[in-house]
Formats: structure tokens, C-alpha cells, sequence
């Protein structure tokens, strides 16, 4: 394996940090707050490409190979200071655009992905429900066929980005005998009749991007809507997660580098005893656990990523890199705080914020445990 980057890929990277450090990190703290999205900042990413930067140049995008795609987005998190609206242009870019480039008909291909490219469209993914999340199979809502279509019904809770979001992917099940078989993608428009989506659920961290519940109701889909065949649900998801596991979290490993630096700085500056904090062992200690975590984590996300990129399996590592860089980023922002004492703790540093978002890495996308529960199963236990 190669992990090497060219001049134009280490460029490019360099031009996505320069971006969004200038470009996305105001107002971060009274966002946070207010538990906003900005669609400007939404834009102005659309604007630069970052959207687009793994979408066929046919429907609207960039067309960056995975490899470079992923560390841009590695720049993105270093550069970018709202995890937020990372975690919502993620999860459009890996587990939506990708769904249809890869399931979709040419004509969902022509009529979503230039919309998610060019900003006009944010997308989000929806398959938990009240009863059933990491059990993903056990779905209740329901699809009856129709003619012409099929009558969606069903709530879903929690959906990143579902109360802005202007298309949703649902999974649904045509026929609950059937089980995990039954399991089917739609395409849902946000003004179709029977779509209602909730207000924001107010939650810990990742405040600047909108969760809450869809619910369906006598909801009318169209064929033509539905994604990929009947009963491709469950290849679609598996898809899907794979290639957000494998690529989501590249931010976090760009926030946790940003974090290192500047608590290399600060122990650097900041004196007590008559030298230095990072003099002491106890704080020299943190800083290098930190850098420890930082490059094992960068190790297995660029293995995964060249996997995925050379047509390889990639289960496995998908799931090591999930749990082991979100459990990482969770440490490291602890130690953040730590090694910034009571100034750490208090919101005008953003310290703190970071916490509250990392924790959130732990969940989403399939929660530690449940990636833990995966690695044992493919090693047979």
C-alpha cells in the first residue's frame, strides 16, 4: 500500500483548509446555541466544489478519486471549526450521492446528484426509528404497492439533517415476511403530500446541524422514485455505511490535528511554577497520547480508503476506523480540556464544543459497540 500523495493532491488539500478557515467559522458559537445550519456556508462549500468532489462530472461534480476526496475532507475538518456541517455534508456526500450514483436510474442520477453538487438540495438519509436502530433490519415502516407506486408509512427519529433535509432516502419494508429481504430504498421530495418532517431535536453536540423525526403519512411514492429494485434496501444500506465508515470521519482526523497543534501551542505559553506546562510530565503525557492517536487513526482511515478505492472488501476496516477514530477524537478532546484547565471547560475557548461534538461520532453511523459486535463476527466469534 502506498500512502504517498502528489504535489496536486497535497495542493488541493491545502486550498480546502485555506477555504474554510476563512470562510466558515463565523458565528460558530452562536449557532451552536441556536442550533443553526447555515445554508450560506452550505453554499459557499457547494461553490468551491466540496460537494461535488466524488460526483461524475456527467451530473454536476468534481470527480476527485476517493483517495483525494477523503483527504480534502481531512483538510476540511482541520480548516473548519463547525463540526456540524461537516458531519451534514458528510453524511449527503457518502451515504445519499453515493447511494444513487450507484443504485440510482440515469434519470435519479440527472434529476438529484447536479442539485446536491451545486447546494440548491441538502439530502438525508433515514432508517432509524423509535424501536429499531442499530437492529436496522427490524424496520416498521411500511411500502404497500399501489398502482403506479407505493403508500409509504412510518416515522422515522433522529435523522441527521431530516427536518431541513430537501430529499430523503427512506428505508421501508414492502412485505415484513420477507425480513431484511423486504427492505426497500425511496427517494422522498420534501413538498410530497403525506412527508412531515419535526421540528430540531435540541441534543448535546453537533448542534449547528439539525436531527429530528420524519414522519409518513399515506405518503404517495411514485416508481420511478423508488432506488435501485425491490428488496435492494439492504444492499443499498450496506453500501452506504461501508462507504460512510470508510470516509465520514477523515474530518475528525483533521479537527484532532487542528486540536493537537493548538494544545502544543498553549502548553508552550502558558506558565506556572515558573516554566512552561508542558514541562510537566502529566500535561507532556496528554500531548503525546494525542499524537499517538492521531497517526495510528491516519493509518487505518488512509488503509481503508485505499481499499475502497482499489474495489477491495473493506468491512472490516470500515468498522475498526469507525469505532477506533471516534473513540480517539473522544480522548483527545478530554485531554484538550485537561491541558486547558478551567479555560478548557468555558465556551468562548470552543474547546468544550468539541467534546460535545466527538461524542457524537460515537453514535452515529452505527455506534462503537455495535462496530466492536461487527469485528467479532468477521472474526468469527
Amino acid at each position: 500500500m502506498d500512502f504517498s500523495w502528489t504535489e496536486a493532491q497535497l495542493s488541493f488539500k491545502k486550498d480546502v483548509i485555506a477555504f474554510a478557515q476563512q470562510h466558515l467559522n463565523e458565528d460558530i458559537i452562536d449557532r451552536d446555541k441556536s442550533g443553526t445550519l447555515s445554508r450560506e456556508n452550505w453554499q459557499k462549500c457547494a461553490e468551491f466544489g466540496i460537494q461535488g468532489m466524488a460526483v461524475p462530472k456527467a451530473y454536476g461534480g468534481n470527480e476527485q478519486d476517493i483517495m483525494t476526496a477523503m483527504l480534502a475532507m481531512e483538510g476540511f475538518g482541520y480548516g473548519c471549526r463547525d463540526n456540524g456541517l461537516t458531519l451534514a455534508l458528510n453524511a449527503q456526500m457518502w451515504t445519499l450521492q453515493f447511494a444513487i450514483q450507484q443504485f440510482g436510474s440515469d434519470a435519479q442520477r440527472t434529476n438529484y446528484l447536479p442539485n446536491f453538487c451545486n447546494g440548491r438540495w441538502i439530502g438525508a438519509q433515514a432508517i432509524t426509528e423509535p424501536d429499531v436502530g442499530s437492529d436496522s433490519y427490524s424496520l416498521t415502516s411500511s411500502a404497500e404497492k399501489v398502482d403506479g407506486g407505493y403508500r409509504l408509512n412510518g416515522q422515522k427519529t433522529m435523522i441527521t439533517a431530516g427536518p431541513i433535509a430537501d430529499v430523503v432516502m427512506v428505508l421501508a419494508t414492502i412485505d415484513p415476511s420477507l425480513g431484511k429481504w423486504g427492505v426497500t430504498a425511496f427517494l422522498v421530495d420534501k413538498n410530497t403530500p403525506g412527508f412531515i418532517q419535526s421540528p430540531v431535536t435540541e441534543k448535546m453536540g453537533l448542534r449547528t446541524v439539525p436531527f429530528g423525526d420524519l414522519t409518513f403519512q399515506d405518503c404517495f411514492i411514485a416508481e420511478e422514485q423508488r432506488l435501485g429494485k425491490e428488496g435492494a434496501g439492504l444492499a443499498i444500506f450496506s453500501s452506504s455505511l461501508e462507504w460512510e465508515r470508510s470516509c465520514m470521519l477523515a474530518s475528525q482526523l483533521g479537527a484532532m490535528e487542528r486540536q493537537l497543534e493548538e494544545c502544543i501551542s498553549y502548553t508552550r505559553k502558558r506558565k506556572q511554577f515558573g516554566q512552561a506546562i508542558g514541562k510537566f510530565q502529566s500535561v507532556s503525557n496528554r500531548i503525546a497520547e494525542m499524537k499517538i492517536r492521531l497517526e495510528t487513526a491516519r493509518l487505518l482511515l488512509y488503509k481503508t480508503a485505499w481499499l475502497k478505492k482499489n474495489g477491495k472488501p473493506a468491512v472490516m476496516e470500515a468498522a475498526m476506523v469507525k469505532h477506533y477514530l471516534a473513540e480517539c477524537y473522544v480522548a483527545s478532546s478530554m485531554d484538550a480540556i485537561r491541558i486547558h484547565g478551567g479555560k478548557g471547560y468555558t465556551t468562548s475557548l470552543e474547546v468544550e464544543r468539541e467534546l460535545r461534538d466527538a461524542i457524537g461520532g460515537t453514535l452515529y453511523g452505527g455506534t462503537s459497540d455495535i462496530q466492536r459486535n461487527i469485528i467479532a463476527q468477521l472474526l468469527g466469534l
